[in-house]
């Protein structure tokens, strides 16, 4: 068996592959954050087609931390429902589904630069780049108050059957902004030292742990680099990724970037992978590598060579929501089709 295809097991819920669904945002939610029948479709469409693991995109903690007004939303009762309707149809196709909760701080409302419908907030009032709307600096009530809002979330996630939950600390948004002391100016408690930087990140964790049930696995998505001087470093985020582990995250699903508006010097296919395995190897806790992976044979190399435990493919599952299939017979392996598409099935 290709060690692609290999069960992955976290705590109570074992994956049936190591094919993540990389969470994207579709900006197609209801205008009050609640997901839609595309939404259906979309996730269907990916269970049905061999993935191991779907997360969902971005789902706000609380409306005004939207990376855009067409992005999920879990602040309400309200939205439960229409999430767990997914829920149920993912689960029933037999990938096992998980939730990123999300907060997008100073980046909130991207395509308006911050200009939505409520002022965006952040550890500290330095906008994201020229032209965008300054936010508003955090008192630490607030942060409190935020923190209590991601803990309600998680609850509502449980309810709706999620799988797991993946805290989003990576890209440039609220939890990272924290840790990153290019947006971090803090002198309080929450700022300075990287261990007071982290501080913020490690108390939602802990607030989403206290809901959260003991067997069921918690993810983190970090920015492994700021790719800029003065920005977060893989060093640290292996420190970061140690205290996660040490408080019931079980794996650290490793991007890197959105911090400041410049790209990486150079993007090649697996040009994130080594983040996942220094991680891996320095913190002693399971990762996921993302980053234009493409092909079953490096997904499947990376996976054989320890470099990461996950394999997490975004956009060729946009083009090709079968992936998965295809992958396995390109590795020579032979995985369950859905009983419907049986007389596609190549021979």
């Amino acid at each position: 068996m290709p060690n692609l295809f290999s069960p992955l097991t976290l705590r109570s819920l074992t994956l049936r592959n190591r094919i993540m669904m990389s969470p994207m945002c579709m900006y197609s939610a209801a205008e009050d954050g609640r997901a839609t029948d595309w939404h259906l479709a979309h996730y269907m469409a990916r269970a049905a087609g061999g993935a191991g693991l779907i997360v969902t995109e971005a789902t706000a903690v609380e409306p005004r931390g939207r990376i855009s007004r067409g992005d999920l939303g879990l602040w309400d009762d309200t939205q439960i429902e229409p999430l767990a309707r997914i829920v149920r149809l993912v689960q029933a196709e037999g990938a096992a589904i998980g939730v990123q909760l999300g907060h997008a701080g100073r980046k909130a409302f991207t395509a308006k630069k911050g200009h939505g419908p409520q002022t965006p907030v952040a550890p500290s009032a330095i906008a994201f780049d020229e032209g965008w709307r300054k936010p508003h600096k955090l008192g630490e009530d607030e942060i409190g108050q935020i923190i209590a809002a991601w803990q309600a979330t998680a609850a509502r996630a449980l309810a709706a059957g999620i799988d797991l939950i993946e805290i989003h600390g990576a890209h440039g948004y609220l939890g990272h902004q924290f840790l990153s002391p290019i947006a971090n100016h803090r002198t309080d408690a929450y700022g300075g030292s990287l261990v007071r930087r982290a501080r913020f990140l490690l108390e939602v964790t802990e607030a989403v742990r206290q809901v959260w049930p003991l067997d069921k696995p918690l993810f983190v998505r970090l920015s492994a680099t700021d790719w800029t001087p003065g920005g977060l470093t893989p060093a640290e985020v292996v420190v970061v990724a140690r205290e996660l582990g040490r408080r019931g995250v079980d794996l650290i699903d490793c991007s890197s970037g959105g911090m400041v508006p410049t790209s990486p010097p150079s993007i090649d296919p697996g040009y994130q992978v080594p983040f996942a395995e220094q991680v891996r190897r320095e913190a002693q806790i399971a990762t996921a590598a993302v980053g234009l992976i493409t092909t079953p044979e490096l997904a499947n190399e990376i996976v054989h060579d320890g470099r990461a435990d996950l394999v997490a493919i975004g956009r060729e599952l946009l083009r090709s929501p079968y992936w998965p299939l295809h992958a396995a017979r390109a590795l020579g392996h032979d995985i369950a089709w859905p009983k419907q598409y049986q007389r596609a099935r190549p021979g």
